[in-house]
């Protein structure tokens, strides 16, 4: 038997490769993963038992309860982005709405530009569809945040897409209006497809979430998002997208052979946690904050903080003082310290030398784990260094 060549080169995921690395190992601190270390709120929990016991254990419309994708719409009128429930396509988790973003308007063997650094499964979904990713760099001395022109120069007759995430993962960067603005221009002048990756809007510390689908002209662009990071809904895997006219059209035929239709019950929970109290939020991104503030005082001071995290909950960590690869210092920081972070280059190589750490775990894990970084950091530079 002989797997297909999509499968053989399929990369594996360097997040996960730690995870399960740190599971294996006893009083581990983790950082490497983006987990809201929050409960599910409540009234959400209480909507699913309910729909539950009500019978909702059925086959939904491929694209969605009528009811949620309403509520998706909705909550996009009101931040002044106009849209209509046949436009919102909801999804197992947010990663299929990309694919199915993707498969609509992808042919095998065509580029997608995505970032670099750059979250992992962009590269990783490419690959299994069959087409060609193009990283853009995002360059630490712009503070991670794009260069357009730098884009442009990278288009080639075989590009079809453009993604962006901001809020970003890893870097935690969030891309000013001017820029998002530039990047919608700019798909539209060269014909491409954008596709917005934005599950982590609720989470901003500095500056603001700006949606590029508010300055589509035409309908190219893609909005991602769910319910995952904002709610504490990692498990209940329900994401969503809006898309324009054919495109949205689209995604809903490609979902049905791949998928049939979301979980009934995750769709239930989802409404409640869009249409519900959204204190829940602004607690969990002042908790964030309080985090990420955290992270740049311990981190900063050592000089190992490689941009001061603007959003998400993300940040990496400088640690190409010690002479090695960042995985070779992320596995024996985990060995030594029992600290589990990501290495760098599982984002792409410009963020070779760094560490990806999350502060989404609670703080004073957070904290104990900057703190083993920094004496690791010290200790393993003078061992190593010249």
């Amino acid at each position: 038997m002989t797997l297909s060549a999509r499968a053989r080169a399929l990369p594996a995921s360097g997040i996960r490769a730690m995870m399960e690395r740190a599971r294996q190992l006893p009083d581990v601190i983790h950082l490497e993963v983006g987990e809201p270390d929050f409960p599910t709120p409540p009234h959400v929990v209480e909507a699913a038992v309910r729909a539950v016991r009500e019978g909702a254990t059925r086959y939904t419309p491929t694209a969605g309860l009528p009811s949620l994708r309403a509520a998706i719409a909705a909550r996009f009128a009101a931040e002044g982005l106009q849209a209509s429930p046949e436009e919102v396509i909801v999804t197992p988790g947010a990663v299929f709405a990309l694919a199915a973003a993707l498969l609509a308007v992808v042919d095998p063997g065509a580029e997608v530009l995505i970032p670099n650094p750059g979250w992992p499964n962009y590269r990783a979904v490419l690959h299994a569809i069959g087409a060609t990713p193009v990283p853009y760099p995002l360059r630490r001395e712009l503070g991670y945040v794009p260069d357009v022109e730098d884009i442009a120069s990278r288009v080639t007759p075989r590009t079809r897409a453009l993604i962006v995430n901001s809020p970003a993962n890893p870097t935690g960067a969030v891309f000013p209006a001017t820029v998002v603005h530039r990047l919608v221009d700019l798909a539209g002048e060269l014909d491409l497809v954008l596709i917005s990756d934005e599950v982590y809007e609720a989470f901003v510390y500095e500056g603001t979430h700006v949606r590029p689908a508010a300055s589509d002209r035409d309908g190219r662009v893609v909005t991602v998002s769910g319910v995952s990071k904002t709610y504490a809904m990692t498990g209940w895997r329900l994401g969503y997208a809006l898309a324009r006219g054919e495109i949205a059209e689209a995604m809903g035929r490609i979902a049905e052979p791949f998928v049939s239709c979301p979980s009934a019950i995750a769709q239930h929970a989802a409404e409640a946690a869009l249409t519900g109290p959204q204190e829940g939020v602004a607690e969990m991104r002042d908790a964030y904050r309080a985090r990420r503030d955290l992270v740049v005082d311990l981190l900063a001071s050592e000089g190992i903080l490689a941009a001061r995290p603007r959003g998400a909950f993300y940040a990496l960590v400088d640690v190409a003082r010690i002479s090695m690869d960042a995985q070779a210092v992320a596995m024996r920081l985990l060995e030594e310290a029992r600290v589990a972070t990501t290495p760098g280059e599982a984002f792409g190589d410009l963020a070779r030398g760094t560490l990806r750490i999350s502060f989404a775990s609670p703080p004073e894990a957070v904290a104990e784990g900057c703190r083993r970084i920094a004496r690791f950091v010290r200790a393993a530079a003078q061992v190593t260094g010249p």
